[in-house]
Parts: C-alpha cells; structure tokens; sequence
C-alpha cells in the first residue's frame, strides 16, 4: 500500500478502502475472552433452547 495519504498511483478504490479500514480501526472493540464472553456464550445457548425449530 501507499505510504503517503494522496499518492497518486493509488486509485479511488484503493483510497476508499484504507479510509473505511482506519474508520473501522478506530471505532471502539468489545472486550475479547474472559467474563465477558461466557456470559454473551451462556445467553446465546439459553435463547437457542426455546427455539425447537432451530435445532436438526
């Protein structure tokens, strides 16, 4: 990739992605392992159980 902001040799698409990809980059992550995701792991098990239609 381009080093510099506005080379050039980089196209409009090119250009478009890394500003979506350092949008992206920016915006705030959830918080990864731990209590966090037992608990979002444990509510997704709990609600698949009253869905009989969703198993095989």
């Amino acid at each position: 990739m381009p080093d510099t902001p506005d080379d050039p040799s980089e196209t409009s698409i090119q250009k478009a992605l890394r500003l979506k990809k350092a949008a992206l980059a920016a915006k705030p992550q959830p918080p990864r392992g731990g209590r966090f995701q037992r608990e979002q792991a444990a509510a997704h098990a709990s609600s698949s159980k009253s869905k009989p239609w969703m198993s095989r």
